[in-house]
């Protein structure tokens, strides 16, 4: 996997994923979010995820496209986005991001 020591260490959940749905890489918050189901680097998301899950993580690798949507887990709000990366112009994966989220978060128009 390429070097993604940039994101080693951000506040956010972090996990990379190839075209067939393995887990490449994961950074420091994603390894502790997801601690109970240990050492998942190799492992298929396909495992840990329901039928409708997993076709629409296809659909995203499939298409290049992206998915966000809130949740709230044992009180902490997060937003989660999955988007594809690429390598040479194709998609090679995707990538999600779990951000917490505040209780109350401005939203402004611009």
């Amino acid at each position: 996997m390429e070097n993604f020591e940039w994101a080693n260490e951000l506040s956010c959940a972090v996990t990379v994923c190839d075209k067939e749905g393995v887990i490449l890489w994961q950074n420091k918050k994603a390894i502790e979010t997801f601690e109970s189901y240990g050492d998942v680097i190799g492992k298929s998301l396909k495992d840990c995820h329901t039928d409708k899950t997993w076709a629409l993580i296809n659909r995203m690798i499939d298409s290049g496209s992206s998915n966000s949507y809130t949740i709230e887990k044992n009180g902490i709000k997060k937003l989660i986005h999955q988007t594809p990366w690429y390598k040479e112009g194709a998609v090679a994966g995707l990538v999600e991001f779990s951000i917490e989220l505040p209780v109350e978060i401005p939203h402004f128009k611009r």
